[in-house]
């Protein structure tokens, strides 16, 4: 018996390649290369996300704030018109 094919099946047999086999680099560079290589970040293209993002929570915040319709305004109007004369008829007087 011959010394190679006990190597083959300890290396997971005839059918199977090493890792990064498939690769021009060396085994081990192609095994390191998706380890070590982190991926390139455009700064301009995060800044300009970044503004975009902010500008749609901005405009969301306009939206819920001034687009009611006017039924929504008055009936708004009238609960804190109505929370203001509460509070103001619990205010003591200061004539004593």
């Amino acid at each position: 018996m011959s010394r190679l094919p006990i190597a083959l099946n300890i290396l997971g047999g005839e059918g199977r390649r090493p890792e990064g086999a498939d690769s021009p680099l060396p085994p081990r560079a192609a095994s390191c290369q998706n380890r070590f290589m982190s991926k390139v970040t455009n700064l301009n293209q995060v800044r300009k996300q970044r503004a975009r993002a902010e500008k749609r929570a901005a405009g969301d915040a306009n939206a819920a704030k001034f687009g009611r319709s006017k039924a929504q305004r008055q009936i708004e109007a009238a609960q804190t018109e109505k929370a203001t004369r509460a509070l103001d008829q619990h205010l003591r007087d200061r004539d004593t």
